[in-house]
């Protein structure tokens, strides 16, 4: 059944094997995306927790200058 499913002869392609190692490559890249977005939003949250702690009840009530 295995032989069937891999073309009954030999093992996956050359393509298929150059697919394989693209793929996981870019599985490599986006992992690293998240972990940097995650990093950095981290510090986002970090400095608007700062800054939320700054605010007073006058700062909300003053009007937004246009």
């Amino acid at each position: 059944m295995a032989k069937a499913l891999l073309g009954y002869v030999g093992g996956p392609t050359t393509d298929q094997l150059r697919e394989t190692a693209r793929l996981r490559q870019r599985i490599t890249d986006l992992e690293s995306e998240v972990l940097r977005l995650k990093i950095e939003n981290e510090g986002l949250l970090k400095t608007l927790s700062e800054r939320v702690d700054h605010v007073t009840a006058g700062d909300l009530l003053e009007p937004l200058a246009h």
